[in-house]
């Protein structure tokens, strides 16, 4: 089961989030996603569990705890979706030709 962790403090890292799930059962990976810029930690991460049952023992047990001063929210990990290749960018303005004489 992949698992989603958030609200982590900047200085946890792969290996803490492993060591946090690790006595609830087999840990097979545990990432904090790190900004790929400034190569810092983005405050979340993702734990995959072999056994669904210890997962959603961790995930029950470990929502809600402190860790380095904050409380951290798990839950089960979403899928993620599908990105459109349109390239978004929703505030975009447009020329017009129109007879207003304005450019905006």
């Amino acid at each position: 089961m992949n698992i989603y962790v958030s609200n982590l403090s900047f200085n946890v890292e792969d290996e803490d989030l492993r060591e946090f799930f690790a006595e609830y059962g087999e840990v097979t990976s545990a990432r904090v996603i790190m900004d790929k810029f400034t190569n810092k930690s983005r405050g979340f991460g993702f734990v995959e569990m072999s056994d669904d049952e210890a997962a959603q023992k961790a995930i029950a047990e470990l929502d809600g705890g402190m860790v380095e001063g904050r409380a951290i929210r798990v839950t089960v990990a979403k899928p993620r979706e599908e990105r459109s290749g349109n390239g978004g960018g929703g505030n975009r303005r447009s020329f017009s030709n129109s007879n207003s004489g304005s450019r905006w």
